[in-house]
């Protein structure tokens, strides 16, 4: 039988039952921003061996925990590796990103691209995943992740990184059929990728939607959302007698919080550009929410970002189903420092929102 986590607080909130205090976790919290992490990643040798190697991946998920108060940790791990499985030669250029050596932009290379076996040629990250939660003892929960079927598609259209997304929407307007078809084998590869992540012992999933906000509202419901819904509907729910918590966060995406909230997920990722009394305004009791401190908050003195923390929490407000978080990734530059406040910010100032809470049994 599954062991009770210690610090079950994420878990309580995405699932919109009472906490004691608000969970905080933050995107990239294992990272360059750490210097510990930029040790381990100089003794990888490289990013991919550092996401490869299960013993060193587990090594720089737990750094941020050594560090802070953390209710959460996540895989140490990239939205590439299913492309990267694929054997389209992704490589990480220093200072460019990802690379994609051969770019997928007809039929012959989409019905080439192999779906992935998650025990075999992604075995690393299940492995990772298996090492981690022995290492964590059962401290707090472990988030897994894949990326959206569109956002992979972008660097796998694109060539790696875009400003402007021409290739792929040269793709989704002229010939949309391969474009489908595409997103399809996708979602198939990301709902094994997450249902062997489940069954290695992760305690919830995320699904990052990074470049969803940069479609029209039509071409978002029919190319990104439609493609995260197939995945929701397939994943496994429970695991061991506990449900598995499911996030989908769309940068970018604060136009369609209805159409995400109608999807089979629990909590919505919501960034800064709106506010959190809005968003839940918007999506009623049907999912949590988290989010939404802009990640340049971070460089403020820690007077300010305190203030920031109060804002973002008194817009949520009163009950459950808040996880503070930032509207997207730590930046490398922010102070290892300036993260202990937020996070020892966020535990008190939030227990006045929870005054009348009691944990269910």
């Amino acid at each position: 039988m599954k062991q009770q986590l210690e610090n079950d607080n994420f878990i309580r909130a995405l699932l919109r039952q009472p906490t004691e205090y608000t969970p905080v976790w933050l995107m990239r919290q294992a990272g360059r921003y750490l210097p510990e992490y930029r040790v381990t990643r100089q003794k990888a040798g490289d990013f991919m061996t550092l996401c490869q190697t299960p013993e060193l991946a587990c090594e720089v998920t737990l750094q941020p925990l050594q560090r802070y108060n953390l209710d959460a940790a996540i895989l140490f791990s990239d939205i590439l590796t299913i492309p990267h499985a694929m054997n389209v030669g992704l490589h990480f250029a220093e200072g460019e990103g990802p690379v994609i050596e051969k770019p997928v932009r007809d039929e012959n290379a989409v019905l080439a691209l192999p779906i992935p076996d998650p025990e075999t040629e992604l075995r690393y990250v299940m492995d990772a995943v298996r090492v981690i939660k022995h290492e964590l003892h059962h401290r707090v929960p472990l988030i897994g992740f894949a990326g959206s079927p569109w956002t992979i598609a972008c660097y796998m259209v694109e060539g790696g990184g875009s400003k402007l997304f021409w290739q792929i929407k040269q793709m989704m307007y002229q010939t949309p059929e391969i474009l489908h078809a595409l997103l399809d084998k996708l979602a198939d590869a990301v709902t094994l990728y997450l249902n062997a992540q489940i069954a290695a012992g992760v305690d919830a999933i995320m699904i990052f939607d990074t470049w969803g906000g940069v479609l029209t509202t039509e071409n978002y419901k029919q190319f990104s959302l439609a493609y995260m819904q197939k995945i929701l509907t397939k994943l496994q729910r429970m695991n061991e007698n506990k449900i598995i918590p499911r996030i989908i966060f769309t940068k970018g995406g604060a136009n369609w919080l209805e159409n995400m909230a109608a999807t089979d997920c629990d909590a919505l990722g919501v960034d800064w550009t709106i506010e959190l009394s809005q968003a839940r305004a918007r999506v009623g009791d049907k999912v949590a929410l988290q989010g939404n401190l802009d990640p340049a908050a971070l460089m403020a003195a820690p007077a300010r970002l305190k203030e920031e923390v109060a804002n973002i929490l008194a817009s949520y407000g009163h009950g459950a189903g808040h996880v503070f978080n930032l509207g997207h990734g730590i930046d490398k530059t922010t102070s290892p420092e300036i993260v202990s406040i937020l996070i020892d910010s966020v535990h008190e100032l939030s227990k006045q929102y929870h005054a009348n809470s009691k944990k269910s049994l």
